[in-house]
């Protein structure tokens, strides 16, 4: 896998539907590298820090791959680098494949997939319609939030190179469809919940899931 662009975004102070909001989804691609730090990108704008930024949920990176899917579904849109929020635009990412704590290094920097993105209203407004919320649950292209183990710069045309993985560990995509055809899956979610590199965040979700 490669990336393809690198993204970042200022605060960005939106309305929809009549309410006054800050966000910092609206990212674009910038030639210089950026800095993956422990908590987030350096010089992104995280707005809400309960769903983005932090430990588990430090690098957000989405698949070019997976545009065309949605391109079709929204063709009046102009699909640029970032449209998802992405701080990574990489090419030949699939969720299928990739597992809950594999780690890749990036020149020197050591990141590892740490949960799938879980959509919410932000991206809504990012595409003008709360439709895109379910049409993303409704496919595997989650993108991964990754958490970095060694912080560094990293850039357009960078490789990422897997160091590490699990054989017996649940895909991206699995722990992905405990929240959408999945929900009552017992043996799965109990699968997941023992997960030692799956996010804190998503375990509490799953737990919740069980009562």
């Amino acid at each position: 896998m490669k990336i393809q662009s690198v993204n970042i975004a200022e605060k960005r102070e939106i309305t929809f539907n009549g309410r006054t909001r800050y966000t910092g989804i609206y990212k674009t691609s910038v030639d210089t590298s950026i800095y993956l730090g422990k908590e987030d990108v350096k010089n992104d704008a995280v707005v809400d820090r309960k769903y983005h930024g932090g430990e588990n949920m430090a690098v957000y990176a989405f698949g070019k791959n997976n545009y065309g899917y949605f391109e079709e579904l929204y063709p009046n849109l102009d699909f640029t680098n970032g449209m998802f929020g992405e701080n990574l635009t990489i090419d030949n990412l699939d969720e299928t494949k990739i597992k809950i704590g594999d780690t890749f290094k990036i020149n020197n920097t050591i990141i590892q997939v740490s949960q799938p993105r879980l959509p919410c209203a932000t991206l809504g407004y990012r595409f003008g319609s709360q439709k895109i919320v379910k049409q993303f649950l409704n496919t595997t292209f989650s993108g991964i939030y990754f958490r970095v183990l060694q912080e560094g710069s990293v850039k357009k045309g960078d490789e990422l190179i897997l160091i590490k993985t699990t054989k017996s560990c649940l895909t991206l995509a699995e722990v992905y469809s405990l929240f959408t055809y999945n929900k009552t899956n017992t043996k799965l979610l109990k699968k997941a919940l023992h997960l030692d590199l799956l996010s804190s965040r998503l375990k509490s979700d799953i737990r919740k899931k069980l009562k």
